[in-house]
């Protein structure tokens, strides 16, 4: 099922984590690798995605930040 624009999340697909859509490839793995210093280039050819599915991934993971509340425990 496409949760977003290339992204998709299958149970039957690497146990249900979110993936580029058409891969197994979790989005985490592409925000990590760009997050660990490799460049869009080498996160394409590592994994043989497209500048878009990278966009989309990263589009995903900041979808999330921004809906994510935090509470504060004891403050």
């Amino acid at each position: 099922m496409e949760i977003a624009p290339h992204i998709s999340v299958d149970p039957n697909i690497h146990h249900g984590k979110v993936v580029i859509t058409g891969t197994r490839l979790p989005v985490s793995i592409v925000v990590g690798s760009l997050a660990g210093g490799m460049s869009q280039e080498e996160v394409m050819l590592e994994y043989e995605i497209t500048k878009e599915q990278i966009k989309a991934a990263l589009a995903y993971a900041a979808e999330l930040v921004a809906n994510t509340e935090v509470i504060l425990l004891g403050a």
